[in-house]
């Protein structure tokens, strides 16, 4: 199989072809035009939320989405102590949460004076990740296909915090992805709505959020709440290592990001390797691969999750795959199975006690998969 001669892609990655000197679309650069109209309007909208005053329509600011993790810990802390807003911290507590986020939001809860809400719904989350996982996948596949169990549930607690916003006249929405993120992810309110219509099917959609996602698609314009994405602002002094020292510093984070993962990590690192051949990081670390190329004195990273230089990518990438697929097929021994994958974590920057975290949530992976309905 041909790999990219710049990122290491593979040439049947989802919306990747691979040109005749081996590099990808990607590198070339072809998706430029519509990446950077999604962040021109994330741009505008960044811009008016730091210029707005006040909420004249009740006592928040914004509604700010809260996963204890280090990006929304830190925005949260900035957002409340040094912009000023009055800001509703919402949690969409969500069954696959790891435990070590939600000690995270306990630190916070005692040390930001942000107003706590939690909100849940598991019963359809569930659901709409039994269907994203059962589901046959059509081949050869758009950008991103690889992450549709991630966007999918992702997008379900956007809609949940949309809805949340919009019945209490909340204008803006802070969401907390990472500079990467932002150019991939939908920045109008009705545009995600639409996304999910699409995905799911309307009998789908309307059963989980009982008939009220059609509202946001038919509301006057001034009515629906605008979607922030605060490291607009910071995207080219992104540093997700500074990030955690700060908030260690500041006793706000007691974790690591590999660690504050939630716990489908597992599951979403099969569909990918099942249906997509690669590792559900591989579009991250071919991006920060791409920038090294470019740029050999390349010193920082865009992205939640780094990745070691020294790191033999593709290496970890086919020996991560075998043990994944081993285990969700129930084949060989749990404890080399382990000890492979402490050693691939730790290649990729984890600490020992993160790797043997993560190596442990890989192991559950068949349990978790049949307490949800997903066939392996």
């Amino acid at each position: 199989m041909r790999v990219c001669s710049v990122c290491a892609l593979n040439e049947d990655h989802p919306g990747v072809t691979l040109d005749a000197d081996g590099v990808c679309s990607l590198c070339r650069l072809n998706l430029v035009g519509d990446l950077l109209e999604n962040f021109s309007y994330t741009q505008q909208v960044h811009d008016a939320f730091t210029r707005s005053g006040p909420n004249p329509d009740g006592p928040y600011d914004c509604l700010f989405m809260y996963s204890g993790g280090k990006d929304s810990t830190y925005m949260l802390d900035k957002f409340v102590n040094e912009y000023g807003k009055r800001v509703l911290a919402y949690t969409f507590d969500v069954p696959f949460e790891s435990t070590h986020a939600a000690d995270n939001i306990a630190l916070a809860r005692k040390k930001i004076p942000a107003t706590f809400v939690v909100d849940s719904d598991d019963d359809n989350i569930k659901t709409v990740m039994r269907e994203v996982f059962n589901r046959p996948v059509a081949k050869p596949g758009k950008y991103l296909d690889e992450k549709l169990p991630c966007v999918s549930c992702r997008t379900f607690f956007v809609i949940r915090a949309i809805l949340y916003a919009f019945r209490h006249r909340i204008p803006y929405i802070a969401l907390c992805a990472d500079p990467q993120q932002i150019l991939t992810m939908e920045s109008d309110t009705r545009e995600v709505v639409r996304g999910f219509y699409r995905t799911f099917g309307a009998k789908l959609t309307d059963t989980v959020f009982q008939g009220e996602a059609e509202q946001v698609l038919f509301a006057e314009e001034e009515r629906l709440p605008r979607i922030v994405f605060p490291f607009v602002a910071m995207r080219y002094a992104y540093d997700p290592d500074r990030i955690v020292a700060d908030l260690k510093a500041k006793g706000l984070y007691d974790s690591s990001p590999l660690e504050t993962h939630c716990t489908l990590f597992p599951l979403l690192n099969y569909y990918s390797f099942a249906h997509w051949n690669c590792m559900f990081y591989k579009l991250n670390a071919a991006s920060q691969r791409r920038a090294v190329q470019r740029n050999k004195h390349y010193d920082r990273s865009t992205f939640s999750i780094t990745f070691p230089r020294a790191a033999d990518l593709p290496a970890i990438e086919e020996r991560m795959k075998h043990v994944v697929l081993d285990i969700a097929e129930g084949r060989g021994e749990p404890e080399k199975q382990q000890h492979e994958l402490v050693d691939l974590f730790q290649e990729l920057g984890a600490t020992a006690d993160a790797a043997r975290f993560v190596a442990g949530g890989f192991l559950g992976m068949r349990t978790l998969a049949a307490e949800l309905g997903i066939a392996l």
